[in-house]
């Protein structure tokens, strides 16, 4: 049977994380801060990813994605990550920021439209209106989709104020390629591409490029995706003592940390929809992380147990 991220919790340090509350070190140290090359500004490393925040508009449905954005501000999170393409993502965002009072607050990152309908300025000016937003932090080609007509729209808005900054978005092996000679070629601030514990491909050419071009990189799929998740290769496993070297108390904080010790790693985003997934995952923003050593013990574990 599938291991849940509910195991994984039980699996871990229950006595630092429990399934309701954070652990200590989460409440009383302040994030770590990962800098932004363009700009030297700086975000807390771990955001919150929302494909599957596509909901209606019942309370139901809402009052669990209100109490985890609460939540995440609370701890010091900014940064959300969704996309045109995430059904209702942006409007239901827009929406519970709003109410939260957290529109300006937030580093709301989102894509360019590639259903293949909206392209362009409109669908900039809907992105803006769903989000409730005067200014969007970031926005990115989703999945490179039109990148030779969307890119440089988002270079006149950037360059008009309206967009603080802008890149592309992969999550997928097959576009690698594609997004190493994007990031070659173009002068961009954030890629987003998939990278964990259990993929590390991405630490062979595409996290060395964006170092050496000085570009922001956001990770998804950070726990792997729904077809090998990490939680599941850990089952039944009881997290290492070893870990509290580095100050981690679930293994969701060991995948996590393990990509922010990264240099070239800005914001890892795992998807996150209930209170209890923000206090574990935002403990990973503080304490100590892995050194590399450590990081070669962690990559040994796992694949030990893959």
């Amino acid at each position: 049977m599938a291991m849940t991220r509910r195991d994984a919790l039980r699996a871990g340090v229950g006595a630092a994380v429990s399934l309701g509350t954070p652990n200590l070190l989460a409440q009383s140290v302040q994030p770590i801060l990962k800098t932004i090359p363009s700009s030297g500004e700086m975000i807390p490393p771990v955001g919150i990813g929302t494909n599957r925040y596509g909901v209606g508009e019942s309370e139901d449905e809402r009052a669990p994605l209100r109490a985890t954005m609460a939540r995440f501000a609370e701890l010091g999170g900014r940064v959300i990550d969704t996309a045109a393409a995430y059904g209702t993502s942006e409007a239901v965002i827009g929406d519970i920021a709003a109410e939260l009072g957290l529109t300006n607050d937030l580093f709301l990152a989102t894509k360019t439209d590639i259903r293949g309908r909206i392209r362009g300025e409109e669908g900039l000016r809907n992105s803006f209106d769903r989000l409730r937003a005067e200014q969007i932090d970031l926005m990115m080609v989703h999945q490179l989709v039109n990148a030779d007509t969307e890119l440089p729209i988002l270079r006149e808005w950037q360059a008009a104020g309206r967009l603080r900054y802008i890149g592309a978005s992969i999550s997928s092996l097959d576009q690698y390629d594609e997004m190493e000679q994007f990031m070659l070629n173009e002068d961009v601030d954030f890629v987003q591409f998939n990278y964990s514990l259990g993929n590390r491909a991405a630490a062979e050419r595409l996290l060395p490029t964006a170092a050496d071009r000085g570009i922001a990189v956001m990770i998804n799929l950070p726990f792997g995706g729904a077809r090998r998740s990490l939680f599941n290769v850990v089952e039944g496993q009881e997290l290492p003592e070893w870990a509290a070297e580095f100050d981690c108390a679930s293994w969701a904080q060991f995948f996590l940390k393990y990509l922010i010790s990264h240099p070239a790693v800005t914001c890892p985003i795992p998807g996150t929809r209930q209170v209890r997934h923000v206090n574990d995952n935002f403990g990973a923003a503080r304490g100590r992380l892995p050194d590399a050593e450590q990081r070669r013990r962690q990559e040994q574990l796992f694949d030990s147990l893959a």
